[in-house]
Parts: structure tokens; C-alpha cells; sequence
């Protein structure tokens, strides 16, 4: 049985916890009050919800962050994916080296890893808009996905694999039928990851976005700038319940333990 915390490190650990989310939980708050103004409080409404659905500038932009966030979830998934599976399986010349890249996104500031990204498309001659926004969230997100589903991996017992093919099944079809199967929470908790992080990104795809390609933390900004508005509460309080969801999702199913042989 695990120790009991001392009274004190619980208290510590609960103030710190209540200062990194106070403004959080103030915001959740306000985008509930009747008062147009944000400092004060005057009475409970849904108005500012219900005012999202009369914006059409919001609903263009989360379009275009739902179509940016499956499209890039996929294709980072997928290569990642593959990634994680030749890293954990097999073993070549710079492997180390390569293992030590995926963790420079991770850490790089948002900024740079923005700015080497529009010199790149510059260089390159690819326009700005929702495509260069897809490739620049599949150059962060394949690091994410291809660390949890390696990390899956590694808990994984090849001896199924093994077993199927002593039992007549070809490479493929154990790859198919055993490993996908067990590395499946693996790779989903990755996509979520992944949409999570490109539903929610502002640094990168501000720097790369072109006219007509502005997602939803863009359109937020520029509201920002503009006016505050208890509106702009209402869509972030949104936004900030859908990305604890799936980060929630994700980890929940990163926990999941792999099937193996006893």
C-alpha cells in the first residue's frame, strides 16, 4: 500500500493546482454572464453561446480548423505510425541520431519551428493557405504521434506475432490481425494528440495561413484585438472543454495495457 501525502503537500499541491487554473475557471465563468462588460457580473445567460451560431466569421474558421485538424491527424498518424514501428523493430545505422530528432519539434519554441517553416514554403514557392497550414501541423505533429505509439509498442510481447505465423498466418496478416489490433489505443491516442494540437495551434499556423485559410484561435485573436466581447469567453470556454476532452481521451487510452502471452 502507498504512503499516505502529508496534509501539507496536498495543500500545496491544491494551491498550485487552483492558481494555474483560477483564470481558467474565471473565464468558464464570465462566458455565462448576462453583463457585456467582464467585470462584473449581472445574471446567468446562454445569449453569447447562442450568438456564435449568428457569426459566420467563427463557423468559416472552425470549419477550416476541423478540415486542417483530420487532415493533418491523418497523415501525421500514419507516417508516424510507420515511424514507430521501424524505430522500436528495427535496428540500422542512425537510428540514435534519428530517435534524438523526433524530440527537437517537441522543445523547439513554436516561433522558430514557425519561421524555418515560411522560409521553407517561400523557398520552395508553395502559397500560403489551408495547404501549407496542413504540411507545417504534419511536421509537428509526427514527432507526438510517433512517441506514444512507441511508447505502446514497447509494451507490446511479439510472441503473439510469432504465434499467428507458426499457426499458418503470413507476415502481413499477423501484422494485420495481432500487432494493429493491440497497437490500435496506441495509435488513436496519438491522432487525438495530434488534432488536439492542431486544433489548438496559433504561433505556427498564423505565420504560414493566407487569406481565406484563418482557423479558429486566429479568428479569436483578431477578435481580441478588436473588442473584448463576452462572445470571445463563450467560443474559448469551448474550445478549452473539446481540448481537455480529448486530452483526457488520449490518455485514457494511452493507459490501456497491450493483450500478452503468459
Amino acid at each position: 500500500m502507498g504512503q499516505k501525502l502529508p496534509k501539507w503537500l496536498v495543500a500545496v499541491a491544491g494551491a498550485v493546482y487552483f492558481f494555474l487554473h483560477a483564470p481558467l475557471l474565471v473565464l468558464v465563468a464570465f462566458s455565462f454572464n448576462d453583463s457585456k462588460f467582464a467585470v462584473t457580473w449581472s445574471g446567468f445567460t446562454l445569449e453569447w453561446y447562442k450568438r456564435l451560431l449568428e457569426r459566420d466569421d467563427i463557423l468559416a474558421a472552425l470549419k477550416v480548423s476541423v478540415e486542417v485538424g483530420l487532415a493533418s491527424t491523418f497523415i501525421a498518424t500514419l507516417i508516424g505510425t510507420m515511424l514507430a514501428l521501424g524505430l522500436a523493430r528495427h535496428r540500422f545505422s542512425g537510428r540514435a541520431f534519428l530517435e534524438s530528432l523526433l524530440y527537437v519539434p517537441v522543445v523547439t519554441p513554436e516561433i522558430v519551428v514557425g519561421i524555418s517553416l515560411l522560409i521553407l514554403f517561400v523557398f520552395l514557392k508553395i502559397s500560403l493557405g489551408i495547404t501549407a497550414i496542413v504540411i507545417a501541423h504534419v511536421a509537428f505533429n509526427i514527432s507526438f504521434v510517433t512517441i506514444v505509439v512507441r511508447s505502446r509498442l514497447e509494451g507490446m510481447d511479439r510472441n503473439l506475432e510469432e504465434a499467428a505465423m507458426i499457426l499458418g498466418a503470413d507476415e502481413f496478416t499477423a501484422f494485420w490481425k495481432v500487432t494493429v489490433p493491440q497497437l490500435w489505443p496506441g495509435i488513436l491516442s496519438g491522432a487525438l494528440l495530434a488534432f488536439t494540437m492542431s486544433f489548438d495551434d496559433f504561433v505556427i499556423t498564423s505565420l504560414v495561413s493566407g487569406p481565406g485559410s484563418s482557423t479558429l484561435p486566429i479568428v479569436v485573436y483578431s477578435m481580441v484585438r478588436k473588442n473584448i466581447e463576452p462572445s470571445i469567453n463563450a467560443i474559448s470556454t469551448l474550445i478549452l472543454v473539446v481540448t481537455a476532452l480529448l486530452i483526457w481521451a488520449s490518455d485514457r487510452l494511452s493507459k490501456d495495457k497491450p493483450l500478452s502471452t503468459h
